[in-house]
């Protein structure tokens, strides 16, 4: 048998799998208790994988799990490929059945998770063949900005919702427009802007903090809204502690106008008028375009977001949940 054969025999699922679990958990014994080995098994398998690969995995000269160059590469790989083969199956799976085994959203931080929650509650209620619910799995990601494009792009995601409308990533993406997301600056009633003539000037705003939520990309390249140049920024990773923050006075910035709504009406913000005028954004939902009918269940997704009712709703209802 050649050497490229030991080294795609070494590569099984389970292999990449058991480096997973050795990296996520940190330790070779923790690891071990996950798996259900002892850890003295795991520790011969990863030299025999190391072997077949004729590489270093992890550093031995750390008591921690800690990979080397190689072992890093080959964990990212790893997971990749595992992605890959789960895809191939729910395929398989969706051929037979007509209902995906998983379905992934990925919501941009500003959607409206009342509304969200009201569709997976009817997704659920739904009766099919048998009288029982859908089969599908669902599964929900929350990102930020480009992140949410790059979950649909690189496959972690199979419908988006709430993606900006300026961005078209891809010919293999097909886009929707969801509506137009309206932006409100805001500041705590004591905060030093609060009492100022409006519009306030971008050199008022650039004296102040502002509150950012961070890009959840990794691949893309991250977006940066509002901050102007030279302004103090304080970074947070999501809209309800941005709104946390400029409720304690720590900044100021700019939020979706149905998220704050019930603050500004009992006087816990004051919503300020810049110089930029009326801020909107126009946002999209948006799926990979295989080339081939949609599976059961994004079939039923896509067919509520084409009413204009739940995709205003998804932009809008706040109130009772924030997450």
């Amino acid at each position: 048998m050649s050497h490229a054969q030991d080294k795609r025999r070494a590569l099984t699922p389970e292999a990449l799998s058991m480096m997973d679990t050795i990296a996520r958990t940190g330790s070779f014994a923790a690891a071990a208790r996950e798996i259900g080995r002892v850890p003295s098994a795991l520790t011969y398998s990863v030299r025999q994988l190391e072997d077949a690969l004729d590489v270093l995995l992890f550093d031995r000269s750390s008591r921690q799990a800690v990979l080397t160059a190689a072992g890093q590469e080959l964990l990212v790989e790893g997971r990749r490929l595992l992605q890959e083969l789960d895809a191939v199956a729910n395929r398989v799976r969706r051929i037979a059945t007509g209902w995906e085994s998983e379905l992934t959203l990925v919501i941009d931080d500003a959607i409206a998770r009342r509304a969200l929650f009201d569709l997976m509650e009817a997704f659920y209620a739904e009766r099919i063949d048998g009288g029982g619910p859908p089969p599908t799995r669902l599964k929900l990601r929350v990102e930020v900005l480009a992140g949410t494009w790059e979950a649909l792009l690189h496959g972690q995601a199979d419908l988006a919702i709430g993606v900006p409308a300026q961005q078209l990533p891809s010919s293999s993406i097909h886009c929707e427009a969801a509506g137009e997301l309206e932006f409100a600056f805001c500041v705590a009633p004591h905060h030093p802007l609060a009492d100022l003539p409006e519009p306030l000037s971008a050199g008022q705003i650039a004296e102040h903090r502002i509150v950012a939520v961070a890009d959840s990309a990794r691949l893309l390249a991250p977006m940066t809204v509002g901050v102007l140049p030279g302004q103090d920024v304080l970074t947070v990773p999501t809209l309800a502690t941005k709104v946390e923050a400029l409720l304690r006075g720590l900044g100021c910035g700019s939020v979706p106008a149905p998220m704050v709504r019930r603050h500004v009406d009992a006087g816990r913000l004051v919503r300020k008028a810049t110089y930029e005028g009326r801020r909107a954004g126009k946002m999209n939902y948006a799926w990979r375009d295989t080339g081939h009918a949609p599976g059961k269940a994004l079939a039923w997704w896509l067919d509520r977001l084409r009413s204009e009712t739940t995709r205003k709703a998804l932009l809008e209802q706040h109130e009772g949940l924030l997450l």
